[in-house]
């Protein structure tokens, strides 16, 4: 069995700020309004992928925002919400995971304290300072890349990571990856192989860790266990170009 590991927002699906040429389809609703699209030519590679590997979003978000996508191609018996610390079996939380999860982030616990009370006095934060459902931090800086600087020369890099993408900005416990959660869900499902794609920094160690990486070619990736595929800028969307990559690696 193969299973493709896609990351949500800008590897997938795309904001509504995106400035859109391509024909779309609402993948998202937040309080009647639209959040979210994907491409129609994606949907229709996604949909064809469906039907030969076993699709998991391996996403950042909260459970309850990732409820909010709805990629129309039929339940997908498996996802992983909150930078992979939360399993989602069809639409119920796996309780064994999420504790294991909290297991690991325990161990972070301290230095991840530091970053709740750094993050509060930072004087670039544009939004108040998150728990993600008891497993990492996250908060929106005018200035993110400064922010999170800022804070990787305060914290034990032993023990927790710091992310920015956009505005936000994020402190992660090192062994809270969506590298860990995919390795994790393989083991379990006796996979053969791990295709994967995303587009930053958060999805670095999930692509080092795949038999098979999909990555924009501007993102940093170091060493990985497997083959690791850049995708150039051409005028095409990275989420078109990731499908039809990952299409050709499995036929």
């Amino acid at each position: 069995m193969t299973i493709c590991c896609l990351d949500l927002d800008n590897t997938l699906i795309y904001s509504y700020k995106h400035d859109w040429k391509e024909p779309k389809r609402c993948v998202e609703y937040y309080h009647g309004r639209e959040g979210a699209f994907l491409s129609e030519r994606s949907w229709r590679l996604l949909r064809e992928l469906s039907h030969r590997a076993l699709i998991v979003p391996v996403t950042t978000r909260s459970v309850e925002q990732y409820r909010r996508v709805d990629l129309e191609i039929g339940e997908l018996p498996y996802a992983l919400a909150c930078n992979g610390g939360v399993l989602l079996t069809g639409e119920t939380v796996e309780e064994r995971w999420r504790l294991e999860s909290h297991r690991l982030a325990q161990k972070s616990g301290q230095e991840l304290a530091r970053a709740r009370l750094l993050m509060e006095k930072d004087k670039r934060r544009s939004f108040e300072v998150r728990e993600v459902e008891g497993l990492f931090l996250f908060t929106k800086s005018g200035q993110a890349q400064a922010s999170a600087a800022w804070l990787r020369r305060k914290l034990d890099s032993d023990f927790v990571e710091v992310f920015h993408s956009g505005r936000k900005v994020y402190a992660m416990p090192k062994e809270l990856t969506k590298g860990s959660a995919v390795s994790r869900l393989k083991e379990r499902l006796k996979a053969d192989r791990v295709v994967a794609a995303g587009d930053s920094g958060l999805d670095v160690s999930m692509l080092q860790c795949a038999d098979i990486g999909i990555a924009p070619a501007g993102l940093k990736i170091g060493e990985t266990a497997g083959k690791l595929v850049k995708v150039e800028e051409t005028g095409k969307l990275f989420s078109e170009a990731a499908l039809e990559c990952m299409l050709s690696c499995i036929r």
